[in-house]
């Protein structure tokens, strides 16, 4: 009995809550590992436990998911911080309002988001500078390993020929002279710095 009135608690239900999302993120990208699968298993449960004895706002469930799965989401195609900023700040918003039903001051404590916050944010910064070296590492080549290159679009070209692709295995900023439907094969014929120009292949 006391081990239920400790876990639901809201701190100890939110920590547990991500404890279970991450543990599940980290067996999906590592099946076979066991541990954080099981670990992520039970968290889950017990947080599905506190949860339904708890007054929990859905609306700020969903925000704070939506946050996870960007931030998730970042670290598969990096976009320079645009998704991982947002996912950082709709996590934050969404924990606040996790069981703040009635409008006062939020029940989880503000330091345990807050840690999580920086924590998110320390992820963000090293999957940002990883990137940022490789691409200048590729510069630092030159233009002609990417010259010829294929890829297929992601984004389609807007008014002005700006969109992105996936061009080996990178998310990269593409222009192109003409529009460029989501799903087109293109190839590399020109870089200007980070932009790569391209045509259909």
């Amino acid at each position: 009995m006391a081990f239920l009135n400790f876990i639901v608690n809201p701190t100890v239900a939110y920590a547990l809550l991500l404890l279970g999302v991450y543990g599940l993120v980290l067996e999906a990208f590592h099946p076979g590992s066991w541990v954080p699968g099981i670990i992520g298993t039970i968290s889950s449960l017990l947080a599905l436990y506190a949860l339904q004895a708890l007054h929990v706002s859905y609306v700020g469930l969903a925000v704070m998911t939506a946050g996870v799965a960007l931030v998730i989401a970042e670290s598969l195609t990096p976009t320079v911080g645009v998704l991982g900023i947002g996912g950082v700040i709709a996590f934050v918003i969404g924990s606040v309002m996790l069981f703040n039903t009635g409008g006062g001051a939020p029940l989880v404590n503000p330091g345990v988001i807050a840690g999580v916050a920086f924590g998110a944010i320390v992820f963000l910064g090293a999957i940002l500078v990883m990137v940022m070296r490789t691409r200048r590492a590729r510069l630092a080549s030159g233009d002609q390993p990417m010259l010829d290159a294929s890829g297929e679009v992601t984004t389609g070209t807007d008014a002005h020929g700006d969109g992105w692709a996936m061009i080996n295995g990178e998310r990269w900023q593409i222009r192109a002279d003409e529009e460029l439907p989501p799903g087109t094969h293109v190839r590399v014929v020109r870089r200007d710095g980070l932009l790569l120009w391209v045509v259909r292949a």
